[in-house]
């Protein structure tokens, strides 16, 4: 009876968003791997039957969590700036939202993708493009691309490893850069010249660069475009 009481009070004081806002912070502090019921059940003090009333398992935990991460996307778009602009905003507040959580990556990789937040998304990228004249094959392909753009660039943060600490991120920056610095100079002068890009890079710049390049080629395709001053007019309007 005691047992049955002390579930009943777990599940009482444990609502389903305070166990996806505990868990998310579990997998951005340790990885997606660390997030299992039972460690859940640790970190929030309560018996593992508490969080299956909520959660049959874990893949239903990381479709919660994949569906939290969407929500945090700003769709909340500014209809009268041009087209272009709006999918810049929109691109650079998922990215916002991948690099606030290290695990979120991994989520939306693994998820299905169908949550009503991912949804919203997806059809309001799909309406932008829409709008920039796109017909509905052609938006569908950048809205994917627009998705992997932003993965690839969180993934390939060269001041981003979860696994290292900060120092330890810094002496492999440092290592790299000394190994391109001392590179014959004659066959590899290029390379010696950017021995500090290459081997650490400036992270906004990673971002705003690689969110400069998708726009701008976006634009260009973009029916009625004028080839070859439309990236520069987009990074003017952005």
């Amino acid at each position: 009876m005691a047992t049955t009481k002390a579930r009943e009070a777990d599940r009482t004081r444990l609502s389903k968003q305070v166990v996806v806002q505990r868990a998310l912070a579990l997998g951005d502090a340790e990885g997606v791997e660390a997030l299992t019921i039972r460690r859940l059940a640790t970190e929030l003090g309560v018996t593992p039957m508490a969080l299956y009333w909520h959660f049959r398992n874990k893949e239903e935990l990381l479709a919660a969590l994949g569906d939290q991460v969407w929500s945090e996307l700003d769709t909340d778009i500014d209809l009268s700036a041009p087209w272009y602009v709006q999918m810049r905003r929109l691109l650079e507040s998922l990215l916002r939202v991948l690099r606030a959580h290290p695990c979120a990556s991994q989520v939306i990789l693994e998820g299905e993708k169908q949550s009503d937040a991912a949804l919203v998304a997806s059809e309001t990228a799909l309406a932008v493009l829409r709008r920039g004249g796109f017909d509905p094959d052609h938006a569908a392909e950048i809205a994917r691309s627009a998705l992997w753009t932003g993965l690839m660039l969180v993934m390939s943060d060269p001041g981003s490893k979860p696994a290292l600490t900060q120092a330890e991120i810094t002496e492999e920056q440092r290592k790299a850069r000394v190994r391109l610095a001392l590179l014959p100079p004659d066959r590899y002068p290029c390379l010696v010249e950017a021995a500090v890009p290459m081997s650490s890079g400036d992270p906004e710049l990673h971002f705003r660069f690689g969110v400069d390049v998708f726009i701008a080629g976006v634009q260009a395709m973009a029916p009625g475009a004028e080839r070859g001053s439309d990236g520069e007019q987009a990074r003017a309007d952005g």
